[in-house]
């Protein structure tokens, strides 16, 4: 499952291309998986990584690439010295403006929680200007 491109002294890089369908969820499950395993997560790096890889990806599928089978969302992992893990999770559609999301902590609004959950989780949360991709950064 987890196609290992680049293996270097003290940095190492993985790579996920998704189908755009929530079936890829699961695709994501696993992975997450094999990564607590090889690189012994705690109990909340694991459910805080899967939480927000999880919306992320599903963000990607539904309101980015709309679900169109002929896109996909890719997630790369840089892993830096068994430390830190810098997730990027992208897709091919045409973005969004981060913040023109409403007030999340209202109850009426739905739109956007799982964007108030992704900061709220990850040690750190960066979107690019465009609005279809994200770095998260997780630190052991």
């Amino acid at each position: 499952m987890i196609n290992q491109i680049e293996n270097l002294d003290i940095t190492s890089v993985y790579t996920l291309q998704l189908p755009s369908n929530t079936n890829s969820i699961a695709l994501v499950e696993n992975f997450i998986d094999e990564l607590s395993v090889k690189f012994g997560f705690s109990d909340l790096l694991y459910a805080n990584v899967l939480t927000c890889l999880s919306e992320a990806v599903v963000n990607g599928i539904i309101h980015g690439n709309r679900q169109r089978p002929d896109k996909k969302v890719y997630i790369n992992l840089e892993v830096i010295e068994e430390k830190q893990f810098i997730f990027t999770i992208s897709d091919e559609g045409e973005g969004f403006n981060l913040n023109s999301l409403p007030d999340t902590r209202a109850t009426e609004n739905l739109t956007g929680r799982g964007v108030f959950l992704i900061n709220k989780l990850a040690d750190q949360c960066i979107f690019n200007s465009k609005g279809n991709e994200l770095e998260l950064h997780f630190k052991i």
